[in-house]
């Protein structure tokens, strides 16, 4: 596992936003993941970043001992993560889709206990970029491995006055 600040050492989504004096368009709505960015976030840049990324994340609550349950909120939150990409998805000018998505999962682990994911993208290209993770408990155990092929690209907007037809 990689060497990272603890997860309750990094800002909240909320801290984030209002550190950087922006509103939170997810005030007010529950959010199921707690996600805690190590390395750098994505969000509100409009430099590239290095194609690598650190995150913590956990169920935001606790869950009923129910592996099966577990298994799918870790599914879930791999593919809540945005690799650098010197955009910002939350202001809509980029469309984001999951193309593939595979996971191995290695032993039992609490999806309601902080989990790190480390991820990297080998390869982007025409739109298309491919990330590799891994996920870790607190403790260091390698719990799962991931492979995502995700698309990337900017949205155009045309505005018109004219109405279809004429």
């Amino acid at each position: 596992m990689p060497d990272v600040v603890p997860a309750d050492s990094l800002p909240t989504r909320a801290e984030r936003y209002r550190a950087q004096g922006i509103p939170d368009p997810f005030a007010g709505i529950g959010r199921p993941v707690d996600i805690r960015y190590v390395t750098a976030s994505p969000f509100h840049r409009t430099e590239p970043l290095p194609p690598v990324q650190q995150v913590w994340f956990r169920a935001d609550g606790s869950l009923p001992d129910d592996q099966v349950l577990h298994t799918c909120l870790l599914t879930y939150a791999s593919d809540m993560t945005l690799l650098p990409h010197g955009t910002n998805s939350e202001v809509g000018d980029i469309q984001l889709a999951s193309l593939d998505h595979a996971m191995w999962f290695h032993g039992e682990f609490r999806a309601d206990e902080w989990l790190l994911y480390d991820q990297y993208t080998p390869a982007s290209t025409g739109a298309r970029g491919l990330a590799v993770g891994r996920v870790f408990t607190h403790d260091g155990r390698l719990i799962a491995n991931v492979v995502q092929e995700g698309l990337i690209r900017q949205i155009s907007r045309r505005r018109t006055t004219e109405r279809p037809g004429g």
